[in-house]
């Protein structure tokens, strides 16, 4: 099971997204206590936290406000979170379980 959850868990940096932020946190905490619950059965449960990704969610205005506070300088691309996504789907990650991973470029550093 591979939960979409937000880098916001960890950091907001905006007014008003108090209570946004804290339901991404709380999609994390669930990760963890069902990674635990379902692990006897054979199921992985992890989570992924983009950051700013340029998708319809996030228009050219907001992407051009935080890029100068992204580290690698760029907004994220939907194919670098579908590939984690993808990585944390494989039997390869098959020993990943109750983990969130932040994919931001360094946001919340």
């Amino acid at each position: 099971m591979i939960t979409i959850g937000s880098n916001t868990a960890i950091r907001t940096g905006f007014a008003g997204a108090s209570v946004y932020s804290m339901t991404k946190a709380a999609v994390a905490v669930l990760v963890r206590g069902s990674a635990i619950d379902l692990a006897p059965r054979g199921i992985t449960v992890n989570n992924v936290q983009p950051g700013p990704t340029a998708t319809d969610m996030n228009d050219l205005g907001h992407r051009e406000m935080v890029k100068p506070l992204i580290p690698l300088g760029r907004i994220g691309e939907p194919d670098e979170v579908a590939g984690l996504v993808a990585y944390l789907a494989s039997e390869e990650a098959g020993f990943i379980t109750g983990a969130s991973y932040t994919i931001d470029g360094g946001y919340v550093g």
